[in-house]
């Protein structure tokens, strides 16, 4: 049927749903354990919340389980790509995965502390930092006492590992 036949209220138009954090190309899916029990939790969480939709205008109500089917989808894609790495099973006296860290800048004298953890768990205020970072790609394989620079636009911080623990 031709567009001119349509009746202007029922072109309705697709749903924006925001993409999830950032896993740049061809880099594994890596989770902790529980941030993969929140993966499952959020998938609930969705699930429930399409179970409840209800509103008095039907469009409404398609718009709103659709943006969730959508979320839906893209969740179901980062699970299925998930590759869980459980902290304990890490180096104990290394920086990897799962690791959470303590950190001496020596040019200010000041520190930092932060977890290394998956894209979906990365979290700034609970000091969680995504492992695709650039201040976790730089001090991960360090170990206790080792030092690395680390490049901040124009400014080289000189960053000393001070713990390790899982």
């Amino acid at each position: 049927m031709s567009r001119g036949f349509v009746k202007e209220e029922d072109q309705e138009e697709a749903p924006v749903i925001a993409p999830r954090a950032a896993l740049p190309n061809g880099v594994t899916n890596y989770v902790t354990p529980s941030g993969y029990e929140a993966l499952e939790q959020e998938q609930r969480d969705l699930e429930n919340q399409r179970g409840i939709i209800k509103t008095d205008n039907e469009t409404e109500d398609r718009r709103a389980k659709a943006v969730i089917d959508g979320k839906l989808k893209l969740l179901a894609e980062r699970r299925a790509s998930a590759r869980i790495i459980h902290p304990n099973q890490q180096p104990e006296d290394e920086v990897r995965f799962g690791a959470k860290v303590k950190l001496k800048n020596h040019n200010t004298n000041s520190f930092q502390q932060f977890q290394i953890v998956g894209v979906d768990e990365a979290n700034v205020k609970q000091q969680k930092i995504a492992f695709v970072a650039p201040i976790a790609k730089a001090v991960t394989g360090l170990k206790v006492g080792q030092k690395t620079e680390f490049k901040l636009g124009n400014e080289t911080r000189v960053l000393e590992v001070l713990e390790i623990d899982y």
